[in-house]
Formats: C-alpha cells, structure tokens, sequence
C-alpha cells in the first residue's frame, strides 16, 4: 500500500498485518475441535463461522457508515457547544482547550498505540473535537459577522468543506488525479512545510513578534489569505491520498473495524479543511 500524507491512515496496519487478524483463537483450537469431531462424527466444526465472523472483509458501506456515525457525534457536539459559548461566553476558552488538545491527545493515543480502529476511541475524539469546533466557530465568526449571522458563516464553511470533500471523490473516481508515490512524497512535504510554519508563527507570535501577530499567517491580511488556500489545497489533495489508502485495505481484505481507523483519518483532515474555510471567510468579512 503506498503510504499516505494522513498520520492516523500511515498507522493502520497494513495488509500482512490484518492477514494475521483472528488467527491466533483459529490455531489454538484447532487441535481440540479436530479431537472433538472425531469423538463425534455429526459435529461441524465452528472455527470457519468464528473467523468469518470476526474478520469479515472490510466493505465501502462499513467505511460509509462508521465515518457517518464518526461525523454525526462531531455534529451534535459542535452544536451543542456553539449553544452553550453563545449563552455564556466564558466557556469558549475552557471548551476551546479541552476540545482542542484533548483530541489530538487521543489521536495521538491512536497513532502511536495503533488503536485507531477502536470504536470508543473513534467516536470520544469525535466528540472532543466537536466540542472544540463548536467553541471556535463561535469566537471566529462572532467577532467578524455578529452572533446573528454566525449560522449563516458558518453554514457556508461546512458546504464547502463538503464540496471539497465530493469534488475530490470525484477525482479520485475518475482517476484524474493519479496518486503516485511521488504525488504522496511532494504532498507530505508541503504538509511537514505548513506545519513548520505554523509552529513558527506561534512561537514568534508568543514573543510578541510582529506586534504578537508573528509572521501575520493568522493576522487576516493578504499573507493570511495566502496561506489559508494554500491549506485548503493541501488538505483538499490529501483526501485523495486518504481514499487511496482505504481502497487499498479494502483490496487487501482489511476487517471491517477498519471501517473505524478510516473514519477517524477522514474525519481529521475534514475538521482541517473546515477550520481553513472557516478562517478564509472570516478574513474576508473582516475586510
């Protein structure tokens, strides 16, 4: 499988890895449930029913369905939490934070522990990262459009975040975009060079460089708009890269909780892309 730009995909064991899913209950029973039908010869053996159970194939509508549910929890969290800034705004700081680092705290869980196909994982990230999403909708679009026009703000960033993401499996589709290793080489380099960027603006932002506005990437001027498609193009090519490599484990017969290590990917450069619109039409409206 050619590897992919998205961090929590690059961790999900690959085809040798799910080949092995299953097996050890297989080969530690064998011997006894051969002795068994022996003993009695009208006896089927349930290993078969077991291994098919456990490991069935990893299907489209498995990926389809965990990363709707994925989704549908962020919803509901986001939306809460924009409520409950809105009614008191001492909470967007608190609810920011927690949401913020607490989910890239339990992505980091999942990367490193390769337990990003755990559902309780999954879906705890999914509301983590709601609650965040909800509290920073709430900041960025209160203080460009007015708490009165914030759905509208904000209905816009999601339609095209999902018009991006429907573009690219457009493209992908049609193969008119190829992901080749070379593609997924120079799209992960850009990546690591927007990341070293906004470290970089942080950190001189934090010493009061630039007027506490660093090197201005976030400052809502021309440099911040530049910055913000360049973003939005990074993360809208990774999604074919991300498809990519659900294709592949759905190829290489991958189980179906897979299902959730690939709706955990998805839905991490979708919050990216939605972050990035967000911001762009905010630099704008502040204009």
């Amino acid at each position: 499988m050619r590897e992919t730009s998205n961090p929590v995909f690059r961790s999900l064991p690959k085809q040798g890895g799910y080949a092995q899913f299953g097996t050890g209950f297989g080969q530690a029973t064998t011997g006894a449930t051969q002795q068994m039908s022996q003993g009695y010869p009208g006896l089927q053996s349930p290993q078969t029913d077991y291994r098919r159970e456990v490991s069935r194939p990893l299907t489209i509508d498995d990926v389809v369905t965990k990363t709707g549910i994925t989704l549908g929890v962020l919803s509901v969290a986001a939306i809460v939490s924009f409520f409950l800034v809105s009614a008191n705004q001492a909470l967007a700081g608190p609810l920011t934070f927690i949401g913020a680092f607490g989910g890239l705290a339990l992505v980091m869980v999942a990367m490193f522990t390769r337990k990003q196909d755990n559902k309780a994982l999954v879906l705890s990230y999914a509301a983590l990262e709601g609650m965040f999403l909800g509290a920073i909708s709430w900041v960025l679009t209160a203080f460009t459009v007015g708490t009165g026009n914030a759905g509208s703000m904000i209905g816009q960033a999601v339609m095209g975040t999902l018009g991006v993401f429907g573009g690219m499996l457009v493209v992908y589709k049609t193969g008119a975009i190829r992901v080749t290793p070379k593609f997924t080489r120079m799209l992960v380099a850009g990546m690591f060079g927007v990341l070293a960027l906004m470290i970089g603006n942080l950190v001189l932002s934090l010493f009061g460089v630039g007027g506490g506005e660093g090197l201005g990437l976030r400052s809502g001027g021309t440099l911040s708009i530049i910055f913000s498609l360049v973003c939005i193009g990074i993360a809208a090519f990774s999604f074919l890269i991300d498809f990519d490599a659900a294709d592949q484990l759905i190829r290489a017969g991958a189980p179906e909780k897979a299902a959730w290590g690939i709706a955990l990917g998805l839905t991490v450069t979708l919050v990216w892309l939605y972050l990035e619109i967000l911001r762009l039409l905010s630099y704008f409206q502040s204009e």
